[in-house]
């Protein structure tokens, strides 16, 4: 007997992460393409940040995060630090989800814009972006932001800012 999910998000919570959740999402990056940060920096975003941070969870088990946080000098942008999914998990929305989760939260109240950096090679990130100013019915815009010559090392790629809104409330 198969069990068929109508909605393959349906066995996936979403919810602001704990402490405990921060080596998860760091596993979650070592095994993908992002950028490689500290667990430290992980365990860091969900106790300091948690409120503009979002977790998917499968299980009880992280397939899903996005780091984030409101700049003090601009509280009506919300910056993504990072967006992850696992593999189990691509091409069901999940990191449409994680998006809308956050921008949905109470700390996000006064948050117009959602910005990020992407490198130009990652487009499904790029689209990803593209999809939330879509879906949301506002403008995506793209400008340089860092350049390649500001990285130590040749292997990191110049970062574009996309700027996704004004988002209404």
């Amino acid at each position: 007997m198969a069990t068929v999910t109508l909605n393959p998000l349906e066995t996936v919570t979403f919810e602001k992460p704990t402490v405990e959740d921060g080596s998860a999402m760091w596993e979650l990056v070592n095994n993908s393409t992002l950028d490689q940060n500290s667990a430290y920096k992980y365990i860091m975003m969900c106790e300091y940040f948690t409120e503009t941070c979002v977790v998917a969870k499968e299980d009880d088990k992280v397939v899903g995060f996005v780091t984030a946080f409101i700049p003090p000098e601009r509280q009506d942008v919300v910056f993504v630090w990072q967006i992850g999914v696992d593999s189990s998990q691509r091409g069901k929305g999940v990191a449409s989800k994680l998006l809308d989760e956050l921008i949905n939260r109470e700390a996000c109240d006064n948050v117009r814009f959602v910005e990020a950096t992407v490198t130009p090679s990652n487009q499904a990130s790029q689209s990803l972006f593209r999809r939330l100013a879509r879906d949301h019915h506002t403008n995506c815009e793209v400008s340089e932001c860092f350049a390649k010559e500001l990285f130590p090392s040749d292997e990191h790629e110049a970062e574009l800012c996309f700027r996704i809104g004004p988002f209404k409330k």
